[in-house]
C-alpha cells in the first residue's frame, strides 16, 4: 500500500539527505538524528523522532523505498483517488486512508494486472539508556516507538467529520483520462483535478486532511545481565509490521550504560577502590566495601601493599546461561599523609630506624 503522506513528504529532506544516497548513508543518517531527537534524553522532541523514524521506516526498507521514488517521479496521478475505494478505481480509499496498489493502475494502462505480494515490514533501531547497576543485574525495561494510525477525528478518511469527498466529474474520480488510439490506450492526468480524482470538501482540522496521526506503541525489552555500552540487542518481530500478510521486521536497541561514580566493569567482573590508611595497611584492619547490593566487610591482612586486588566472590555480574558469576575485584589504595607535626615526625623516624635494624637481623 502506498501511504497518502509519500505524495507531500520529502523523507530524504527529512534525514538531510540527497535521493542518490546509499543504504550506508541512510541508516547513518537516521542513527544520528534518532540520537539527537530521542524523548529520552531530549524532551520535548518527540514529534521529530516520530518524523526521522517514518522517514527511516521506508527509505530504509529497499522495497519500500524503490515503491516511494517511483510515487515521488509520477506524482499523485500514480495512484489516483477513487470516490470511496470504489472497485475499479484503483485509488485512495477514504475509510482506510491508503492509496490503491500503484500496479492497479499500471495493469490498466498496459493490458495486465501486477498481484500485490507479501512484503516484511521494515526493521527499527531506538536507543536506551541504563543506569549502571541495571547494566550489571539485567532488567526489564520498556521503549516508545513512534507509529502512525487511521485519525481519530477522521476515522481515516482525511475529510473534517460532517463534511466528504467531491468526485471530479471529468474524470469520473479515476484521476487519469483514456485515450485510445488504435491498439494503443494512452492515459493522462486529469487537467480538472491533477489526478487527485477529487478533492476533500473540509480537511479534518486533526490531521489537516492526511488521514493519519502520529502515535506511539510501547515495546518491553529485556536486558540480559552483563549488557556492555555500545552493545546492540536484537527484537525479532519487534518493528514495523508487514504488509499483505507479510512477517513484522525487527527492532535493534542500542544500549548507552551511564558510567558509576564507585563501580566499573572489567569483563563479567566489577571494580571499586577502597582507602585504607598506612598505619592500617601494616598493621591489618577491616574496611566495608560498597557493591551493587549490600555492602560486605573486607579483611586486610597486615602488610598489604598499595594498589592490592582483593577478590569478593560472586559479587559481580550474576550467573546466566554458560556463565559464571563475576566476581567484585577491590583494589586497595593505601593513604600517605602529605603532611606530619613534629611529634608525628619523630614516630616516623624512629620506626625507620627500627624497621632498617629488623632488615639487618634478617
Amino acid at each position: 500500500m502506498v501511504e497518502r503522506e509519500w505524495f507531500d513528504k520529502d523523507y530524504y529532506k527529512v534525514l538531510g539527505l540527497s535521493s542518490s544516497a546509499t543504504e550506508k548513508e541512510i541508516t547513518r543518517a537516521y542513527r544520528k538524528l534518532a540520537k539527537s531527537s530521542h524523548p529520552d534524553t531530549n524532551p520535548g522532541s518527540e514529534e521529530k523522532f516520530k518524523e526521522v523514524s517514518v522517514a527511516y521506516d521506508v527509505l530504509g526498507d529497499k522495497e519500500k523505498r524503490k515503491e516511494y521514488d517511483e510515487v515521488r517521479r509520477l506524482g499523485p496521478a500514480a495512484a489516483g483517488f477513487g470516490a470511496q475505494g470504489a472497485p475499479g478505481a484503483g485509488g485512495f480509499n477514504f475509510q482506510t486512508g491508503d492509496f490503491g496498489d500503484l500496479g492497479d493502475l499500471f495493469g490498466g494502462l498496459f493490458g495486465g494486472g501486477r498481484r500485490q505480494r507479501a512484503q516484511r515490514g521494515a526493521d527499527l533501531e531506538t536507543a536506551l539508556h541504563l543506569g549502571f547497576r541495571d547494566a550489571v543485574v539485567g532488567v526489564t525495561t520498556s521503549v516508545h516507538l513512534p507509529s502512525n494510525e487511521a485519525c481519530r477525528t477522521c476515522k481515516g478518511s482525511g475529510a473534517a467529520p460532517g463534511t466528504g469527498f467531491v468526485t471530479c466529474e471529468r474524470c469520473g474520480g479515476r484521476g487519469v483520462l483514456n485515450d485510445d488510439q488504435g491498439p494503443f490506450a494512452m492515459s493522462s492526468v486529469c487537467p480538472v483535478c491533477q489526478g487527485r480524482g477529487g478533492r476533500i470538501v473540509t480537511p479534518c482540522p486533526t490531521c489537516h486532511g492526511t488521514g493519519r496521526e502520529p502515535s506511539s506503541r510501547k515495546v518491553n525489552v529485556r536486558i540480559p545481565a552483563g549488557v556492555n555500552d555500545g552493545q546492540r540487542i536484537k527484537l525479532k518481530g519487534k518493528g514495523n509490521p508487514g504488509t499483505q500478510g507479510g512477517p513484522p521486521g525487527d527492532l535493534f536497541v542500542d544500549v548507552h550504560v551511564s558510567p558509576d561514580a564507585r563501580f566499573d566493569r572489567r569483563g563479567r567482573n566489577v571494580t571499586t577502590t577502597v582507602n585504607v590508611a598506612l598505619t592500617a595497611a601494616m598493621l591489618g584492619t577491616t574496611v566495608e566495601v560498597p557493591t551493587l547490593d549490600d555492602p560486605v566487610t573486607l579483611k586486610v591482612p597486615a602488610g598489604t601493599q598499595p594498589s592490592t586486588t582483593m577478590r569478593v566472590r560472586g559479587r559481580g555480574v550474576p550467573a546466566s546461561g554458560k556463565h559464571a558469576a563475576g566476581d567484585l575485584l577491590v583494589t586497595v589504595n593505601v593513604t600517605i599523609p602529605k603532611k606530619l607535626n613534629k611529634e608525628q615526625k619523630l614516630a616516623v623516624e624512629k620506626l625507620a630506624v627500627a624497621l632498617k635494624e629488623v632488615v639487618a637481623n634478617d
